[in-house]
């Protein structure tokens, strides 16, 4: 047998691609409850997700600390990084799609009460972006562990309000706003904060560094609210207008979520301008 160009070939006593990615268990971890077909897409299709979202949830806490610090430019690296990872869940949409009603009938009864509304990770992007709803613990009562890293979390200011914070510290008033920000309080819509930003979109030569910021903050709520749109999509083309595993209203639900903003003072600007 000839040599592969140079290739190593011997692994007996190195590490091989698949020891480095944990392979064996990371490809033992699809369980499937059914002999349906299907079953394994959805599995797939839901544990992909949890590993762009660890990432993103990675990289929004590295670009809070980094705005904290005011090492502003390195952030925006890390903030367009997320927006790549949910145009990569977006596309994962499609794949899911190609799943009728008739294939996830012969298993959806075998999912329980599970459902994806129960993602804790999801709830911490939301968390860190900024959407602050504290009914959304409930779902995670039953793993304290997971409680106190959400709780962890919303201790502290948001990635929108790191951004208000930064706003404030570059001289402009954001009113209210800045209070709730330095409290880590939930985001409240704020008259002087709309009037900031849209000075800084009125001299974004002069104002760059922010101007940049907040268009890579509405670059990542585009492509999430791209992934919440898909989502309802999805459902509906999937189960109709069902209930979901969880106990929502499945697509009602969703389409109420639709309307939720995580800056919405960085689209009212729009319309000053």
């Amino acid at each position: 047998m000839s040599e592969i160009e140079g290739a190593e070939g011997d692994f007996r006593k190195k590490m091989s691609y698949g020891d480095y990615l944990r392979l064996p268990e990371l490809l033992a971890a699809q369980s499937p409850l059914t002999s349906a077909h299907d079953e394994f897409l959805f599995i797939i299709q839901h544990q992909t997700s949890e590993l762009w979202m660890k990432l993103a949830i990675r990289e929004i806490r590295a670009a809070c600390v980094l705005i904290r610090s005011d090492d502003v430019q390195p952030a925006f690296k890390l903030l367009a990084r997320v927006t790549r990872i949910f145009e990569q869940l977006n596309s994962a949409w499609d794949v899911l799609r190609t799943m009728t009603p008739s294939d996830y009938s012969e298993f959806r009864d075998r999912l329980g009460q599970s459902s994806g509304f129960q993602s804790w990770q999801y709830r911490a992007i939301e968390f860190l972006a900024g959407n602050r709803n504290l009914a959304m613990l409930k779902p995670h009562d039953h793993r304290p562990e997971i409680g106190a890293e959400l709780n962890a979390i919303l201790a502290k200011p948001s990635l929108y309000q790191e951004a208000v914070l930064l706003l404030r510290r570059r001289g402009f008033d954001v009113g209210e706003a800045g209070t709730r920000a330095e409290a880590a309080e939930p985001h409240i819509e704020c008259e002087a904060l709309t009037n900031a930003w849209a000075e800084v979109y009125r001299d974004p030569a002069h104002h760059w560094e922010l101007y940049e910021l907040a268009e890579k903050l509405i670059d990542l709520e585009d492509y999430l609210r791209r992934w919440r749109f898909n989502h309802v999509t999805t459902v509906e083309r999937i189960i109709g207008l069902k209930r979901g595993t969880g106990g929502t209203s499945g697509v009602g639900y969703l389409k109420r979520m639709l309307e939720i903003e995580l800056f919405p003072e960085l689209w009212r600007l729009r319309t000053r301008l």
